[in-house]
């Protein structure tokens, strides 16, 4: 007795396209101008929000502010500090409390 062979599974007729790439959200490309404080991090030069991020990221890394026991915290140095208003703040605090150095 002969074992039938299985015909090789064809594919669907209606297969799914690749997704097609996220437009950015114009409001994060729109340069803002930092605070005097800000810039005394960043720079002066008006910089989208996502690049803001950025260059505070880079500083913070550079100065090795990065709590050695928990990654997650962020200790404040002399320009730090009056942006974050304390001196060790969460990198979700992070973002909200930069936005409001921005115009």
């Amino acid at each position: 007795m002969a074992t039938a062979k299985k015909a090789p599974a064809k594919k669907a007729e209606g297969t799914k396209a690749p997704a097609a790439k996220r437009a950015p959200n114009a409001a994060f490309l729109k340069p803002l101008t930092p605070s005097p404080l800000l810039a005394a991090v960043i720079g002066a030069a008006p910089l989208p929000r996502t690049e803001v991020t950025k260059k505070v990221w880079e500083y913070i890394k550079k100065h090795n502010l990065q709590d050695a026991a928990n990654k997650r915290n962020i200790n404040a140095d002399a320009k730090l500090k009056p942006i974050f208003g304390k001196d060790q703040v969460t990198m979700f605090e992070l973002t909200k409390l930069v936005s409001v150095q921005l115009s």
